[in-house]
């Protein structure tokens, strides 16, 4: 098991993932969120949230009345969080193409993440392109988190080959 990383250092106007708290936390995002997929913007808000948790970049969840209907299909399945609870999963939709299991929801999250319910979040990874604002996320490292990374983020984040340890 690998221990703890050295941080990489935050420049102004950043932070580091370092400094987010365990337990994580909830806030509302100021900013504009948006998802695009298969040639189509299925996503679009000013209401999102996002989870900041020590090694993660953040977690975005869009409200379900600011995503195209049609745009969700249940996946079937789930899992646990261990903060928020029992997760949902999708696939996400559009016009000519299906990405599965590429979004997820709590539908009756903990009491600390109550505002989440329903609110969905994207990999994007399998979206064509997700933005924060007028920026353009990287999706977090590996297959299993769905964090995304903004110029205002520093890690080392957890995904990335050798993470499993943190």
């Amino acid at each position: 098991m690998r221990g703890h990383p050295e941080p990489d250092p935050a420049g102004p106007g950043q932070e580091s993932v370092w400094d987010y708290p365990r337990p994580p936390r909830l806030e509302p995002v100021p900013e504009r969120l948006r998802v695009v997929f298969d040639g189509i913007t299925l996503a679009d808000t000013v209401r999102g949230w996002r989870v900041l948790e020590t090694s993660h970049p953040p977690s975005y969840y869009l409200p379900p009345d600011d995503i195209l209907p049609g745009a969700l299909a249940p996946a079937g399945g789930g899992s646990l969080c261990e903060w928020k609870g029992r997760a949902l999963y999708y696939d996400v939709v559009g016009p000519g193409r299906r990405a599965e299991r590429a979004a997820w929801a709590y539908p009756r999250p903990t009491g600390a993440f109550a505002p989440l319910a329903g609110h969905v979040a994207f990999y994007a990874g399998a979206m064509e392109a997700c933005f924060v604002g007028d920026e353009r996320v990287t999706p977090q490292p590996g297959g299993f988190y769905g964090g995304w990374i903004t110029r205002k983020v520093v890690g080392p984040f957890k995904g990335e080959p050798g993470t499993m340890g943190w």
